[in-house]
């Protein structure tokens, strides 16, 4: 039986889905055409190494029933490292006591048993540096990694062990409530810290990797999860060299993939083609680390779980709904990158657009990742496809501003001159369903803005014959209720109401039922990439993003980016450190909206 181990970063409860629900299983042999309900079926196209792995996994534990690949056996019951708790007697299921641990976190064998090797693609890099080894690091540090495991960064650039370790400890932070043993913890991180130099095209030198990392494992039962911290055009090379020669020999692979996943519908495809070449769609955990941040993961709490809220959240009381994003910064010498993707591609089609889909998605059957994630996909497959005329675009361009002057977007060395890459975007989307059906969804995101913030805002219809019109005034948005939700920074949830101001006369203001996190919770907030990170570790696929569901993301966008790029639209330039340009305010305003992020008290 599966082991307990004792952590502080997870909360269950009896009602905890099993990731491996009967929707995924349902789903995965719809989609394979080599998995049948009732016997047992491997591809022909997975790798040796995979299917002996697979194979392994069910002699060892005769009640798995259901493969990597989606096939089913007729016999299905729960494997056992799916639930959070210890089996009594009888076989009743019991939460762990408050003695043993607050919070669980469950992994597939016993934990004397197995390994957990985390191989960071492209360790070198700025992401892996500045994101992924620090939150690996908050992830043991506050004992949520497994007792066994190990971290290899991978690259090109030549590098010691010492030398990785060196680089890595640069970014290293403890929590604000635990330092008392910051440096020792930190020492112990780092001693599982190694390094492998090589091609990301190369087998020979992925097969050098592997047999590194079966050193660690020292014949433990291996799990092994690849992070791809590299360009996107290289990604379905690194994933060939890592099924074909690094993969677990009989405990579970799977690989996180950064975005961008595509330009477009065609380009996306094909990627997901490459990649299903070598993995099953269940090993592939395309990370969308928005999905991961603390308020994003708090909307299906406060709408499912309160009972005010979800009774209004429809077209009969909601007028529309706001997704900000936006940057006090430019490219900054990053250019490159983004002139070939735009801010369409890299914060609307995936970040804001994820963020639509949970907010606007029905009631889950379940918490089960599949259900929710079933849900989001009738929502992007309910949407309008983006047309040109309900978007607007812009370009920052210089300023100066308290005698500091501020580059223009082309004024980077990185972007070709004359460059037409859009760095701001608004749009208005619409959900032709019976619950959101003529409400417009407006998206904005943009670079050199005013200031940096993401948040949704909800806002509500007027009061039909309000008493209190002629206290109002003839504003009737400024008396709107509206909910802001804040994903950063500074995290806090507010409600608009309109309130009496004390006095003997009938005098309206405006005031905020405000949760601010910071004032309301002691502890630390986690960067989303240590929740992420985890969840790829438990098998958790609730925040990760479906192969089906990323088809219909792209649906929606990719004929509107083809056709600014075809006729070469011209961007409208707006100053560095304004509000951006005033067209936003045009498209807007033509849905008698008005932007929630530009009022005086905001």
């Amino acid at each position: 039986m599966a082991t307990l181990y004792s952590t502080h970063c997870r909360s269950y409860s009896p009602l905890t889905p099993s990731p491996s629900s009967s929707s995924y299983s349902s789903y995965c042999s719809s989609s394979s055409s080599s998995s049948k309900l009732g016997h047992v079926a491997v591809s022909s196209s997975a790798p040796k190494r995979f299917l002996a792995a697979k194979l392994s996994v069910l002699s060892q534990n005769q009640n798995v029933a259901r493969m990597q690949d989606g096939a089913v056996a007729t016999a299905v019951t729960p494997i056992e490292n799916d639930f959070p708790f210890k089996k009594l007697k009888g076989g009743l299921l019991s939460e762990p006591s408050t003695d043993e641990c607050k919070d669980a976190v469950r992994f597939d064998i016993n934990e004397n048993e197995s390994t957990v090797s985390i191989t960071v693609v492209g360790a070198s890099g700025d992401l892996a540096k500045k994101k992924i080894f620090p939150a690996l690091f908050a992830l043991y540090y506050e004992g949520c990694l497994p007792k066994h495991f190990t971290v290899y960064g991978y690259a090109r650039s030549k590098m010691t062990d010492a030398e990785l370790r060196t680089m890595v400890s640069k970014t290293l932070t403890c929590r604000i409530d635990k330092r008392e043993n910051c440096g020792e913890k930190m020492e112990q991180f780092l001693e599982r810290c190694f390094y492998h130099s090589g091609q990301y095209d190369s087998q020979e030198n992925f097969a050098e990797l592997d047999k590194k990392l079966k050193e660690h494992e020292g014949g433990k039962v291996s799990n092994r999860l690849f992070y791809l911290s590299i360009p996107p055009n290289v990604f379905i090379d690194a994933v060939r060299c890592a099924s074909l020669s690094a993969s677990a020999g009989n405990g579970w692979t799977r690989v996180i993939v950064e975005k961008p996943f595509g330009r477009d519908s065609e380009s996306s495809a094909a990627l997901t083609k490459g990649l299903k070449q070598y993995l099953d769609e269940d090993q592939i955990f395309r990370i969308d680390h928005y999905l991961g941040k603390e308020l994003v993961e708090n909307l299906s709490v406060l709408r499912f779980s309160n009972l005010i809220f979800e009774p209004l959240w429809s077209r009969q009381y909601i007028r529309n709904v706001q997704f900000i994003f936006s940057e006090d910064f430019g490219t900054e010498g990053r250019g490159g990158y983004f002139d070939n993707y735009g801010i369409i591609r890299d914060i609307m089609q995936n970040h804001l657009l994820q963020i639509l889909a949970l907010f606007a998605m029905e009631t889950p059957v379940s918490l089960a990742a599949e259900d929710i994630r079933n849900e989001k996909v009738k929502v992007l497959r309910s949407m309008r496809p983006l047309e040109i005329e309900n978007m607007v675009i812009g370009q920052y361009k210089s300023h100066t501003k308290g005698g500091v002057t501020y580059p223009a977007y082309t004024d980077d060395k990185t972007v070709p001159k004359g460059s037409l890459t859009p760095t701001f975007a608004a749009a208005a989307l619409f959900i032709d369903n019976a619950r959101w059906d003529g409400v417009p969804f407006l998206m904005k995101a943009g670079k050199a803005l005013h200031n940096k913030k993401a948040e949704i805002r909800v806002q509500f219809r007027h009061v039909p014959g309000n008493l209190y019109n002629r206290n109002i005034g003839t504003d009737l948005d400024l008396a709107t209720n509206e909910l802001v939700i804040r994903v950063q920074p500074d995290e806090a949830i507010y409600l608009k109401i309109n309130n009496k101001v004390p006095g003997l006369g009938m005098r309206l203001d405006r005031s905020n039922l405000n949760l601010h996190y910071a004032a309301r919770y002691s502890k630390e907030i986690p960067d989303a990439y240590e929740r992420l990170l985890l969840d790829a570790i438990e098998g958790e696929r609730r925040l990760f993003i479906r192969s089906d569901e990323l088809d219909a993301a792209w649906s929606l966008f990719t004929p509107v980016l083809k056709e600014l790029e075809e006729k070469r639209i011209i961007p409208e330039y707006y100053p560095y450190g304004s509000r951006g340009p005033v067209g936003a305010h045009y498209l807007a305003a033509r849905y008698k909206v008005r932007w929630g992020d530009v009022s005086v008290e905001q």
